[in-house]
């Protein structure tokens, strides 16, 4: 796997937002700055993973001739939908103990969606932007 310059940018961006979500949601919270860095990072690593498995599933719907075929992808969605977020809440826990804490789901689909739009809105933005 190589790095990219992109996956550097939403590194930054998933740490500007992580530390505003530590800062104004109490239940997130990180002992150190470093801590909450390093969580960006596995937050990256752990959305990139559930975007490469939600891409199969949605490829599998997309590819279902049946009505069976087609609920079962679109339950699989679901699952993996929901599941990443307790995948994350999980690994979180297990990176970083008590040191670091998401929350609880809700707060952790809220902070997911404000990373996706966050780095989607940024990368948009840089996409756009004229280069000297």
């Amino acid at each position: 796997m190589r790095v990219e310059a992109a996956d550097i940018v939403d590194l930054f961006v998933y740490v500007v937002v992580l530390n505003l979500f530590i800062e104004y949601v109490p239940s997130v919270l990180s002992e150190t700055f470093t801590l909450s860095l390093l969580t960006a990072l596995l937050l990256k690593v752990a959305l990139e993973a559930a975007f490469v498995l939600k891409t199969r599933v949605i490829d599998r719907l997309r590819a279902a001739t049946t009505p069976r075929a087609k609920l079962a992808a679109a339950l699989t969605l679901w699952v993996v939908a929901a599941g990443s977020k307790l995948v994350v809440l999980q690994l979180v826990d297990l990176a970083f103990g008590d040191a670091v804490s998401l929350g609880s789901f809700p707060s952790v689909a809220l902070l997911l969606v404000a990373l996706l739009a966050c780095r989607a809105a940024v990368r948009r933005l840089l996409a756009t932007t004229p280069k000297s």
